[in-house]
């Protein structure tokens, strides 16, 4: 059974960090593109940042361009989001999630929900004013 599972969530304060995990179990995903998206209550599912399977390449969201840094560890089978200097608006629960078809392919499609496969259960990410 294939598994994506989220760990790191938390509540901080606006201007921490937190650095979420995702363990892949089940299968590699050494060759994929992954990401990370997140939904905030009452808003719909958003594009976070993604990363390439070698890790070389990577694409953010605007909003999160400058703090947030997507990173990856193969042997590990687990892709991380560095978040720093968070925001109150960043509050949302956080998915991680694979294209089993891509390495990397058009940015475009990185930032596309429908692309990619697996998805995890996600973990909450709280930023207090």
């Amino acid at each position: 059974q294939v598994q994506l599972v989220e760990s790191g969530g938390g509540l901080v304060q606006a201007g921490g960090s937190l650095r979420l995990s995702c363990a892949a179990s089940g299968r590699t995903f050494s060759n994929n593109a992954m990401g990370w998206f997140r939904q905030a209550p009452g808003k719909e599912r958003e594009f976070v940042a993604a990363i390439s399977w070698s890790g070389v390449s990577t694409y953010y969201a605007h909003a999160v361009k400058g703090r947030f840094t997507i990173s990856r560890d193969n042997g590990k089978n687990t892709v991380y989001l560095q978040m720093t200097s968070l925001k109150p608006e960043d509050t949302a629960v956080y998915y991680c999630t694979a294209d089993v078809h891509k390495g990397w392919g058009f940015v475009s499609e990185r930032s596309d929900g429908n692309e990619y496969d697996y998805w995890g259960q996600g973990t909450q990410v709280t930023v207090s004013s």
